[in-house]
């Protein structure tokens, strides 16, 4: 008897507007200036995508100084970059373009402000990431203080503070994780101050919640994305806080555990999959042998069944939308005779 493959998509999922802008720029540029366009760091951190813009004509840097053709524009990624970057880049008369996440940006003015207003600042986020750098660099070396977990948090004293407190934080964090950060800071500095709004941002919020709503039910889930991708790496430790132990972060089609979804527990019908799509896979494959998939929106309820006997690149893309990139990975399961 053959078992059908379960599978759960997040609702919502993918890039969010930050990343799409991000992106949207790199290519308005590459169009209105022509090959190369330099950018600065990882425009986002999705390997595919940096290696998509690398084929239309973006060259990656890590450094200002390692640009070739100062008559070229260069951009700056979506995570934001210290001061000291756009002034450096006004030194050199190059041509930039910023393309920081506007939802950073305003965690950037609100450090700047609280500053202005004598504020010893309390940054909440992880040590050297590029959002962390950018945020940190808004001000003098010293300014901000960071803390990353619950312990560094315990470990300040008042006495380490001239002037009263106040809190940001990083915008892609864990917000359960967060939220104990916070709670303990509270409970330290009574009077800190708080942001007007929440600085994690509601991408990042709503696709935990997301998570959190389905990995309860599932055997295996998995997030597709880049190990560097903050956003990914949390998304899989919520799915994991949440009930599903057995959850993984894949970035290459490769890496599905194809004898683990076909040597599961055996419950009928039972294989539940996550697949958070945060990369397109372009395949043009053939598979012989048939084989049914059951979907399921975890928004709206909204499911179905495909039996499959041949897939190929052009049949693909006369799927429905909900069950398009789904399919796109369960393509390397296809040929799977799941008993």
């Amino acid at each position: 008897m053959k078992k059908n493959l379960k599978i759960y998509l997040a609702s919502p999922r993918g890039f969010c507007a930050g990343v799409k802008r991000a992106i949207d720029i790199v290519e308005k540029s590459l169009t209105k200036y022509g090959k190369p366009v330099y950018v600065r760091h990882e425009i986002v951190h999705n390997k595919q995508v940096v290696e998509n813009l690398k084929k239309k004509g973006a060259v990656f840097v890590e450094e200002l100084s390692d640009i070739k053709d100062s008559t070229r524009p260069v951009i700056f990624s979506a995570h934001g970059v210290p001061k000291s970057v756009p002034e450096e880049a006004e030194q050199k008369k190059l041509s930039f373009v910023d393309a920081t996440c506007p939802l950073v940006s305003k965690v950037h003015r609100e450090s700047e402000q609280l500053f202005k207003k004598g504020y010893d600042i309390i940054l909440i986020g992880h040590n050297n990431h590029p959002e962390v750098i950018g945020t940190m660099g808004q001000l003098p070396k010293g300014s901000i203080k960071l803390v990353e977990t619950i312990d560094d948090a315990s470990s300040l004293d008042i006495n380490q503070f001239l002037r009263p407190l106040a809190y940001i934080t990083q915008t892609t964090l864990s917000v359960d994780d967060t939220a104990e950060i916070i709670e303990k800071l509270k409970e330290k500095f009574p009077n800190i101050k708080q942001p007007i709004k929440e600085d994690i941002c509601y991408a990042t919020t709503n696709r935990q919640i997301a998570v959190k709503n389905i990995a309860p039910k599932c055997d295996m889930f998995f997030v597709i994305g880049s190990r560097n991708s903050s956003n990914s790496v949390r998304l899989v430790e919520v799915a994991k806080k949440a009930g599903c132990k057995n959850s993984q972060l894949m970035y290459f089609e490769k890496e599905i555990p194809i004898k683990d979804i076909q040597n599961s527990s055996g419950k009928e019908y039972s294989n539940k999959v996550l697949f958070g799509d945060y990369i397109d896979y372009y395949v043009n494959a053939k598979f012989s042998g048939s084989f049914q998939v059951s979907y399921r929106n975890a928004s709206d309820g909204q499911n179905g069944s495909l039996e499959m006997q041949l897939i190929t690149a052009q049949e693909l893309g006369k799927l429905p939308f909900i069950t398009h990139r789904m399919v796109l990975m369960l393509l390397q399961i296809g040929k799977l005779n799941i008993p």
